[in-house]
């Protein structure tokens, strides 16, 4: 092609660049264009002289950089097809672009040097070694033109490092020839880099007039003016160079790090005095001394405990320090602080062992330094600095050492100082809350990270009062001293304190909170045995819960290894729990559970159901008893029983029904960790021979029993009728009887709330909270966790107990009247764990035999009143949204309606989960990434992304929806949920469930008026969701798959399209007729381009695309102000009252729905 052809495309491809970039085009330009340059970049034959004439630098940046573009696409897509002449034409000619093409190097742009470099970069991965030997030649000639040039080479050595060693992008064999040319080559790389680096810096220092000796590297000159560009570029190469430098010594033998008597460490050591470099050198260093490998190798990295180095070390962190709080200073001393840890990391490593290194002489100086660090009034250095504190304190040599001996007092007293909570970010209490601004985005961060950082605190105190404990002892004395005879501090009166009350922010709390840490730390270390009498501390009682999970994540993990010690172990869980008052209910039934794991081990059925029914026994005789059986069948003695009728004269300390509530929460926890761990051997043969295989399904599948059945099922009756108790409990008769105390005591906890709202969790009670729990907050503990555990049981109790659970005489009647009694009064709180922690499972896990004796009647009445419920409170939402359009916006993210709304929605995300999961399972592939084949074809890695997952019924769903009033009612709440007010369901269910419900049923005589609902109802979808572009392209697909499935059969669907307001009819008709005259063109169901959905074969014919930007356009207005009415009004025929569950049903012979509706009505 000839040079004015050449140049005439490159004039569109320059005006298609500058319409795509101008924000005054419109979309429809700006994506023709867009499509234009792709094309280009993907079928023109002259990409490469058109890349190299854009990317020339009499071009604008944004031009050049698209060439470049273009060159680094026919590199990545193209190059394996080039002729090998063109292949060298292409390099040299990007060789040349660096060498001659590019402006300077503070001119230039940071986005031009970085594809120009990428382009190298992929020749490289293409060519090298093999038919480009003399690359490394090539740039080490190309840095000698000037810096631009030598900044360029640092930028492709870095990509090339990151590429082959750190991201790996390429195929196998071309990483290992690449890596091992490296390798070999890494002698000349390190010489060019530190050589790059050096003559770059003293160019640099000379410049700005600092004098060369190394004692007044600190004490730059003013640069003269003229200087000031040429110094700027040579700074700018010496970052390039330490960047470069950042992604090597990483990788590179510890040789090279540490050749010519650690050159290079001595550079970057004199670095960290220079303003400009010294984060880069900071890094550099900080990556070369947390290097691992032999500790033969890693000894020449003492040298920086040299005088030299530490003089450097020092005075860079004491210079950074005393310039103030900026954000440079403050990232250049966080990366010295590692530096720091990184050496006393190496030096617990190197000394000690088989290698002759001794403590350094200059160990006490960097001793110093390192307690500056401790006792900065950032939080997060001192916190950075305790791991390597704790490594010294333990160390077998550094331990005895009399320098770090007379350290202990020092770093106590910082210790006493640190255990202080100051320094939240919303504050200015404190030094380090500027600090905190930088490092922490809330308060609640702050605070989770203060937590872990006492803790680490704690462990090291421990260690060093091992080696010193009178001085801490002293110390705990002293404060305690002084606490006693300090006034007290009760900090800003607030709401939530009565007057001269603490809270957890009064100074005088903060101070006794850390001094007891302290003195406990300190002390543990004296009295290792605690008094059996002494009240447990929150720091005991977080130790005795870590203990009781590790236990069981042994005995779940590696219980064979429990085994053998299996009767130690019960022999003392049993003497523990001999003695009620001893252990938490929690840490009783955690033992428990421990026990039951390891029984798993028995492999044998009739010792593992001795042994749970031995274990058992207990709590079947307190669970089983006639005082408990009258507790848990009658509200009003339960009330009375937990103490929830009472009134307490102190809320904090007084609850004299406590010992109730852990008998009731003991037996509903033992019962939950017995149905959850208990289990019959995995392999088929174990399970056939220790007699827990009892026969096969019809489909081949085993049968188990579990040893645990028999047990449970006897505490079946009593857990539904606490059950029913509880659900009867939210009647408003049982509500009264509540105690003035507790008259809250079945509302949603704050922790509730705030997940709820999306609201930050704090990991303590903000804004002043009273520092203990009051009785209130234990009580409603204590229901939430005895609702939701119950739920839990029967959730497990299917997949636990299989075939012995599901053929409970008369389960499902069993259920309806405990599980989904009072369904009215639950608040909607609890009734989204009860469908997800109990119905699904249950569901999930029941066999297909028992579909229509179990969870066809639970199911039916329980989707038919759970669409009744949303239908109502999406209403209310509605008409609460409507009345409330002209006043003001409650911008209360906490207020009463929005946390009813937000419950709302969750519930409705739960309800139509729960009835996709009975209902679809999902087909397909998912996403997968080919790689290149290694050897010749080394191409970048093509991501194949394949169409979404298609949606077919489950046997569970075929056996639903063969129910007519289960059907019906399915359908019924798929549809509706369109228009409520919640994109994320709304997008789910039209995309998983909408269509696999419909086609379940159109082999049926659908009524007319149920098709028109459909199809409106969709419609309607569209005018809520339209504005989110998921949800319209979803909404528009199905309507499509609606309207062509339906309409042959179903004139009223285009009738209910000509009452869309101003439809264009003749599009219409052709779209119409289209579709009903099969001798034309099919009319795909899909539209091309809509986000999310699988892309047609072919775009929709005009009329299709014209109907479709039509009803959009009229769904968007129609959210305007002036526009709903209208709209609503047009699509309001037929209404959904026509077709409710009570009226007329989809199918011409009727729907029985009634029976169903009323059965359930009965038990609610």
């Amino acid at each position: 092609m000839s040079a004015e052809q050449v140049s005439s495309l490159c004039e569109q491809l320059v005006k298609a660049v500058t319409v795509i970039m101008d924000p005054a085009s419109t979309q429809r330009y700006r994506l023709e264009a867009l499509k234009f340059c792709e094309e280009f970049k993907e079928k023109c034959p002259i990409c490469v002289p058109c890349g190299l004439k854009l990317a020339e630098k009499t071009q604008t940046a944004i031009v050049r950089h698209f060439g470049l573009q273009i060159l680094e696409h026919v590199v990545k897509f193209r190059w394996n097809n080039m002729p090998r002449l063109e292949k060298v034409y292409l390099k040299n000619n990007v060789m040349g672009l660096i060498s001659s093409g590019t402006q300077s190097i503070l001119e230039e742009e940071s986005h031009i040097k970085d594809v120009l470099s990428r382009i190298v970069v992929e020749m490289i991965k293409r060519e090298w070694p093999q038919h480009w030997p003399d690359m490394l030649k090539e740039l080490d000639t190309l840095s000698k033109q000037g810096e631009t040039q030598t900044e360029l080479v640092m930028f492709i050595l870095l990509r090339l490092a990151e590429d082959v060693v750190t991201f790996q992008t390429l195929p196998t064999q071309r990483r290992r020839d690449i890596q091992q040319t490296l390798t070999q080559n890494m002698e000349k790389i390190f010489s060019f880099l530190l050589t790059a680096l050096q003559q770059n810096v003293n160019k640099y220092r000379r410049m700005v007039g600092a004098p060369q000796e190394q004692e007044a590297l600190t004490t730059p000159q003013k640069t003269d003016l003229a200087q000031e560009p040429k110094a700027q570029a040579n700074c700018r190469v010496g970052m390039a160079a330490l960047n470069t430098l950042a992604g090597y010594i990483d990788w590179v033998a510890l040789s090279h790090i540490t050749a010519d008597n650690c050159k290079l460490l001595e550079m970057l050591c004199l670095l960290l005095n220079e303003p400009e470099l010294q984060i880069g050198a900071a890094e550099c260093l900080l990556i070369a001394v947390s290097r691992k490998g032999k500790l033969e190798d890693r000894k020449p990295l003492m040298v920086l405990f040299g005088d030299v180095a530490m003089h450097y070390i020092l005075s860079a962190a004491q210079t950074a320090d005393g310039e103030g709080l900026m954000e440079k200073h403050y990232v250049f001393l966080k990366r010295l602080c590692q530096v720091l840890c990184a050496l006393g990391s190496q030096l617990c490593a190197l000394l000690g062992s088989d290698s002759d290194v001794e403590t350094p002489t200059n160990f006490g100086k960097y001793l110093d330094s390192f307690l500056a660090f401790t006792t900065h009034p950032s939080q997060f250095l001192r916190s950075s600095t305790q791991i390597t504190w704790g490594a010294l304190f333990r160390h077998e040599v550094l331990s005895r050492d009399p320098l770090l001996l007379a350290m202990i007092p020092k770093y106590l007293r910082a210790s006493m100082t640190n255990l202080v909570k100051v320094g939240f970010p919303s504050k200015t209490d404190s030094a380090s809350c500027e600090y905190s601004r930088f490092d922490f985005d809330s308060d609640e961060d702050f605070n989770a990270f203060f937590n872990s950082f006492r803790a680490q605190q704690g462990e090291v105190m421990r260690m060093a009062c091992r080696l010193d404990p009178r001085t801490g002892f002293q110390m705990a004395g002293e404060w305690l001293k002084y606490q006693l005879t300090a006034p007290v501090d009760t900090g800003p009166m607030n709401s939530k304190t009565g007057e001269g009350l603490c809270s957890v922010f009064s100074p005088s709390f903060v101070q006794w909170d850390a001094m007891t840490f302290f003195s406990e730390s300190v002390i543990s270390q004296m009295f290792r045995t605690l008094d059996k009498d002494a009240p447990r501390t929150r720091a005991v009682k977080n130790v005795r819960r870590h203990a009781c999970s590790s236990i069981i994540k042994m005995c779940r993990d590696y219980p064979q290894l429990v085994l053998p010690n299996f009767e130690m172990l019960y022999n003392h869980v049993k003497q523990l729990l001999s003695n009620e008052l001893l252990l938490t209910q929690m840490e009783k039934c955690a033992l428990m559970e421990a026990l039951v794991l390891i029984s798993n081990q028995f492999k044998d059925y009739e010792r593992q159901k001795a042994f749970l029914e031995e274990l058992m026994a207990p709590v079947a005789g307190l669970w089983l008893s006639p005082e408990m059986q009258r507790v848990l069948s009658d509200p009003e003695a339960f009330i009375s029983y937990v103490g929830a009728d009472n009134k307490i004269a102190d809320p904090v300390l007084e609850d004299p029904s406590g010992l109730n509530r852990s008998r009731i929460s003991f037996c509903v926890y033992t019962i939950l960790g017995v149905v959850k761990r208990a289990r019959w051997p995995a392999a088929t043969e174990e399970a056939k021979a220790g007699g827990f295989l009892v026969g096969y399904m019809p489909s081949g599948s085993p049968i188990y029993r579990n040893p645990c059945t028999e047990q449970v099922l006897k505490l079946l009756d009593n857990l539904l009728a606490l059950i029913r108790t509880h659900n009867n409990l939210y009647m408003p008769e049982m509500v009264a009887r509540l105690g003035e105390t507790f008259a809250k005591a079945l509302d949603m906890l704050d922790v509730e709330k705030n997940a709820i709202l999306g609201l930050p969790q704090p990991l303590l009670e903000l804004y002043d909270s009273p520092v203990y729990k009051t009785v209130l907050e234990r009580m409603q503990g204590f229901f939430c966790t005895l609702y939701d555990n119950c739920f839990h049981i029967l959730g497990n109790a299917g997949p636990s107990m299989q075939q012995d659970f599901y053929t409970v005489e008369g389960l499902a009647t069993h259920l309806l009247s405990s599980a989904f009694i009072n369904l009215n009064n639950i608040p909607d709180y609890r009734l989204r764990p009860m469908l997800r922690v109990f119905v699904k499972p249950l569901v999930l896990s029941c066999p297909s035999e028992y579909y229509e004796t179990l969870v066809c009647p639970m199911l039916g009445p329980l989707f038919t009143y759970l669409h009744v419920r949303l239908s109502q409170k999406w209403q209310v939402i509605n008409q609460r949204s409507m009345l409330c359009e002209d006043d003001a916006v409650d911008d209360n993210p906490e207020s009463q309606e929005m946390l009813e709304e937000q419950l709302v929605r969750l519930l409705t995300r739960e309800v139509m989960d729960l009835i996709t999961v009975c209902c679809v399972s999902k087909k397909g592939v998912e996403h997968n990434t080919t790689a290149a084949v290694d050897g010749d074809d080394d191409e970048a890695m093509a991501t194949e992304v394949t169409p979404p997952a298609s949606a077919e019924l489950t046997e569970l769903g075929k056996c639903l929806m063969k129910q007519e009033d289960i059907c019906t009612a399915l359908l019924i709440t798929a549809y509706t949920s369109l228009s409520w007010k919640d994109t994320l369901s709304c997008q789910r269910t039209t995309t998983q469930l909408c269509w696999p419900l419909l086609k379940q049923v159109l082999p049926g005589n659908l009524l007319p008026d149920a098709v028109s609902w459909f199809f409106t109802s969709v419609l309607k979808g569209l005018q809520t969701h339209g504005q989110h572009d998921g949800c319209m392209a979803a909404l528009v697909h199905l309507a499509f798959q609606i309207y062509e499935a339906l309409r042959p059969r179903y004139a009223e669907l285009k009738a209910v399209m000509e009452q869309i307001p101003d439809i264009q009819r003749d599009s219409l008709e052709q779209f119409d007729s289209k579709l009903l005259n099969p001798t034309l063109q099919k009319v795909p169901c899909r539209s091309d381009g809509a986000a999310g959905l699988p892309a047609s074969p072919q775009p929709p014919p005009f009329p299709a695309r014209k109907l479709l930007q039509h009803i959009v356009s009229v769904c968007s207005d129609s959210l305007q102000p002036g526009g709903t009415v209208g709209m609503q009004h047009r699509l309001s025929s037929p209404s959904s009252n026509d077709l409710s569950l009570r009226g007329k049903g989809y199918f011409a012979q009727g729907c029985p729905g009634e029976q169903g509706v009323k059965m359930f009505e009965q038990s609610c």
